[in-house]
């Protein structure tokens, strides 16, 4: 069967009231992409369900994701149903993706959670259900795949009630063994696989007429009100997380998914009945005043939450326009950019399809190319003086697992990070740092597969091969007593000769205190001009270490005395006297080597409490406390040598079943133990001049 090919002709145009806007997120392998699909094929977008096998669906375009079979990045679409355009966002559901998926967040007014029925609720949903409650976003829960064997639905239900909240309730549910759906809203009568419709639409209209008094007062009095009297009522249960709709989908056979494209436009807010973001002013806590209104008086107000960089089409900024109207030769600022660009062309996306626009008012999802000075989080506007509004950021999952890189071939350093740095303007949750201490180009995500995706992409996508090897970790050296050291350099060559002798002393810091330099020669037997000299050599063996072949760092050195040649002594013999003189002192000065101690947070189910802790005591870390963390997971808080920390994320998955995370923070250096020390010198071959 072919690939189905999205529709090319031009959106409806259509007004904010209009205009819904949806983000799938939760696990992986709930089914969101091929729900999306089935949405698209019910709107007539696509003739037939594309296939993950075969890589035909519209959201998962990239070759990478086709070869994998699972989204590993944010794919927007566009559908018009009943008079309304529904811009829909499917999101991966890994954790190594949070870097894809929760800028969705910031584009939509309801994150859809979607869970699997047969395997319930799973960390990534409750963890996508706290960021979108977080960022104040109506909530729809959708129970996907209700013909899965074995599912038990009403168990399932109770089980997301007990989990989110009694708030939870269905609008809809599962009939004839989950074959089709039936209203629980609009509708008051009949049956369903639960049981009675009544008791369901009971509940509902109970909790939606809770906000408001004069419902309330109406419903005690009649017994009932009519559910499209509710529309109002209904907006401001689900601005205020009073109610969150659960409706039952399956995408493989249909039943739902026409139910759930009516519940999207009857039900969920347009753009002016949800609850706006936090767009500040400058560093000051007060959210700016911003209206869902199309109006050419407004000021433009929109965000860029995805970039996209492709060899052949070059940097294309998606964004979410909130407030005005962009039109193609609209002039636009960039955050606090001085130069306007002008929208050239004006795109909404239908997976890996570009379909042009005239314009985009409050609400629509739209994106621009060719704007090189475009970036991941900045606000679009039309006014200069708008330069200081941004968003409140999202607090993305801190990257900690790190993969050392280096181009393949000699001489592609310049176009490595050339091609780095468009990963990074992709993908927030990527980072990407030289480490002078250890000579190493590191690159950070978020996990083992985060990071082999991006290795994929660089082969695949930019034709880029690199090695990559373990980060070093960047030891220390120190001394821990006073030591003296002697040199002298006599290099006799025919003509003119070197010569040049140093004494110094050399004295511990406190840790971080640094490098300390003094000059204490008295009657110049080093004479001044040789002194940068001295301290040029001592400067060498703190870069290039003097044991172990690390930094040398808080050390005090006394130069104070020493003898020099009238024609003889040069720099170069002063260099190396005092570099020789100073390895002589750190040697004898008990030197030890420092590693670095970090910060660690764990965050896991309680159930794993006892091994997480016993791992990471056999990793010589220390537990300084536990608690609860937002979600409910426990959380641990300790200490431990980053060098036992470079495979954690592995070991992690494997004690919580892939549920667990952490976040490191540099705290201080410490003598690592004496068998590591050992290693380290041994492993050390310096380098002596004759």
């Amino acid at each position: 069967m072919p690939s189905p090919s999205p529709s090319a002709g031009a959106p409806t145009a259509v007004g904010t009231a209009d205009i819904r806007t949806l983000a799938l997120v939760g696990p992986a392998a709930a089914g969101k992409t091929l729900l999306a699909e089935a949405l698209l094929q019910a709107a007539g977008v696509i003739g037939s369900l594309g296939s993950l096998e075969r890589g035909g669906t519209v959201s998962d375009h990239d070759p990478v994701e086709k070869r994998m079979q699972h989204s590993l990045n944010s794919a927007l679409m566009h559908l018009d149903h009943a008079g309304c355009r529904i811009h829909l966002i499917d999101t991966p559901g890994a954790p190594d993706f949070l870097g894809q998926a929760l800028p969705a967040l910031e584009a939509v007014e309801t994150a859809a959670i979607v869970i699997n029925a047969s395997t319930g609720i799973e960390p990534m949903a409750q963890r996508m259900m706290d960021y979108a409650a977080e960022r104040q976003l109506d909530r729809l829960i959708i129970v996907n795949r209700i013909d899965a064997a074995g599912a038990d639905l009403p168990a399932l239900l109770a089980q997301i009630q007990a989990t989110f909240g009694r708030e939870c309730l269905p609008l809809n549910l599962p009939d004839e063994g989950a074959s089709k759906v039936v209203d629980c809203f609009y509708n008051r009568d009949g049956h369903s696989d639960f049981g009675a419709v009544s008791d369901a639409h009971r509940a509902l209209v109970e909790q939606v007429v809770e906000v408001d008094g004069d419902f309330v007062e109406r419903y005690l009095n009649d017994g009932d009100v009519d559910a499209s009297e509710l529309h109002a009522p209904l907006e401001q249960a689900l601005r205020e997380g009073h109610l969150i709709p659960v409706v039952f989908t399956s995408a493989r056979t249909g039943a739902g998914v026409a139910e759930l494209l009516d519940v999207i436009v009857r039900l969920l807010p347009n753009p002016t009945e949800s609850n706006p973001p936090d767009f500040l002013n400058g560093e000051g806590p007060d959210a700016v005043p911003m209206h869902a209104d199309p109006d050419a008086s407004r000021h433009v107000l929109a965000h860029v939450f995805k970039v996209t960089v492709d060899p052949y089409v070059g940097k294309m900024g998606i964004f979410r326009v909130w407030q005005g109207t962009v039109t193609r030769d609209s002039q636009l600022y960039i955050g606090d950019g001085r130069k306007p660009f002008k929208v050239g062309h004006l795109f909404m996306m239908q997976g890996k399809d570009h379909v042009e626009v005239a314009q985009a008012v409050p609400g629509d999802i739209v994106a621009v190319a060719k704007v090189d000075d475009i970036h991941f989080d900045a606000v679009l506007h039309d006014a200069a003086e708008d330069d200081h509004i941004h968003l409140k950021p999202l607090a993305f999952p801190e990257p900690v697992h790190g993969l050392a890189i280096k181009p393949k071939r000699h001489g592609d350093e310049q176009r490595m990070w050339e091609v780095l740095g468009k990963l990074v303007a992709e993908d927030p949750c990527l980072k990407l740092e030289h480490v002078a201490s250890t000579n190493q180009t590191v690159m950070y995500g978020l996990g083992e597969l985060h990071l082999r995706v991006l290795l994929e992409r660089l082969r695949e996508l930019h034709r880029f091969e690199v090695d990559t090897e373990p980060p070093r970790i960047a030891y220390r050296e120190t001394i821990t007593a006073p030591a003296e050291g002697h040199h002298r350099h006599k290099k006799q060559s025919g003509g003119a000769g070197q010569f040049g002798e140093v004494f110094l002393r050399v004295e511990p810091l406190p840790r971080g205190a640094g490098f300390e330099f003094v000059d204490a020669v008295k009657g110049g037997v080093i004479p001044g001009q040789f002194i940068p000299a001295v301290e040029k050599g001592v400067r060498e063996v703190l870069a290039a270490g003097a044991i172990s072949g690390h930094p040398v760092v808080d050390v005090k050195v006394t130069v104070y005395d020493g003898k020099h040649h009238s024609v003889d002594s040069k720099e170069i013999a002063f260099v190396t006297a005092a570099r020789k003189a100073f390895m002589v002192a750190v040697r004898e000065a008990r030197p030890i080597v420092l590693e670095p101690i970090v910060q660690v947070e764990i965050t896991a189910p309680e159930g794993a409490l006892g091994d997480i802790t016993g791992d990471l005591a056999a990793r010589r870390g220390m537990v300084a406390g536990t608690g609860q963390a937002s979600n409910g997971d426990a959380l641990v808080r300790g200490q431990a040598p980053l060098s036992e920390l470079l495979d954690y994320q592995n070991r992690l998955n494997a004690l919580t079943a892939g549920q667990g995370r952490y976040t490191i923070a540099m705290s201080h250096y410490e003598a690592v133990p004496p068998t590591v020390q050992h290693q380290l010198v041994s492993a050390f071959r310096p380098h002596e001049d004759d």
